[in-house]
Order: C-alpha cells, then structure tokens, then sequence
C-alpha cells in the first residue's frame, strides 16, 4: 500500500475549535517562512499559536500532518482564484486570469510557496492533494476548450503542457526573488500563447 500524508485527527465543527486550527496552520505558516524547516517543530508552532502542545496533537498527529494542511489550506485558495477565471466572457480573458491567480499566489508569501512546493513534492499524496490536483485540472480543460481560443488537441495534454509552463515561469522567477506581479503576468501570458498558437 502507498504510504498516506498523516491527516488531521480530527475536524473542527465548533467555531472555537475552528479558530484554533486556524492559529496552529497560521503559526506554521510563519514559522516556516522566517526559520525555514529548521527551526519548525510542533512544540514551536502551539507556542507561536498561544495553544498548549496537547491541543496541537488533538488535531495533528505530527509536523508532517500540519504541513499538509498548510499545503491544502494555500491550494484551497488558489483554486478559490482560478475559478474565477471560469467566469471570464472570453478563452483569453480567462486565461489572463488564470495566470494572474496563479502569479499572485506564488509572489504573495514567496519564501512560504517555494518551501511548500518542495515539501509538496517529497511528502507522500493523500485525498485532499488528488481532490485539489483535479480541480485544478478541470479548470484548465475547460478553459482551454473555449470556442475562440484555437482548437487544443488532445486538451489534456494541451492543459498539462499550459500549467508546467505557468509553473515553470513563476517557481524561476521566485527563485530570482521577483515581486512584479504585473511585469510577471505579462510574459507568462506571451509565453501561453505563442504555444497555444503553435499546438
């Protein structure tokens, strides 16, 4: 059997519960961005929560645990942007706004989407991470099967090729610690489609 990313132990139903899970996934968040992995532990991350460690291992077994909820709270919004795309009137516009979600959500903590990426790529999957993977992948064929962007076949791939693309740009231009969103935006959409317009 695969190994499985540890998940939650349990799901906050009370708003007080909620708010707790919230300040530990926030707390690691931080944590992780000004001290890297190496200063990220549990008992850092219920001190920077202002919770007690047994109420952190009420809800996550591990550190690996918060991690993935961090990676599904950050793909969650993501997601939440790209869809918005989906109520452009034209293939381009959605387009544009597709890039845009994706630039302003890896520009916008940059250290934190660098180290998660990473961390997403070594951690073994779970259900969240394929849910998350296929929505993203919905929004991508219906968009590029909009009727006044030139016909993409097969639109699997096509999608496949796009998102590696707008992953590509971004995670390099991260790396070389560009923060224009717009300037960033820009050529990756120029990039979009001039392989849209050869495929």
């Amino acid at each position: 059997m695969a190994q499985q990313r540890p998940s939650p132990r349990k799901r906050p139903t009370q708003g007080r519960a909620q708010a707790t899970v919230a300040a530990l996934v926030e707390a690691a968040a931080r944590i992780l961005e000004q001290d890297g992995r190496e200063g990220f532990s549990t008992n850092a991350v219920a001190e920077r929560a202002g919770v007690s460690i047994g109420s952190l291992y009420q809800y996550f077994s591990s550190k690996e645990a918060l991690l993935g909820a961090l990676i599904v709270r950050e793909t969650d919004l993501l997601i939440a942007e790209a869809k918005a795309a989906l109520v452009e009137p034209t293939g381009r516009a959605a387009l544009a706004t597709l890039i845009r979600a994706c630039v302003s959500h890896q520009l916008r903590r940059p250290a934190l989407a660098r180290l998660l990426d990473f961390e997403e790529a070594v951690l073994p999957g779970d259900t969240e991470t394929a849910r998350v993977a296929e929505e993203f992948r919905q929004i991508g064929l219906l968009l590029f099967s909009r009727s006044d962007l030139a016909p993409q076949e097969p639109v699997t791939v096509v999608t496949q090729d796009v998102m590696a693309i707008i992953k590509g740009m971004i995670d390099a231009a991260g790396e070389r610690g560009e923060t224009v969103q717009v300037d960033l935006a820009v050529r990756v959409e120029r990039a979009v489609l001039g392989y849209l317009t050869h495929t």
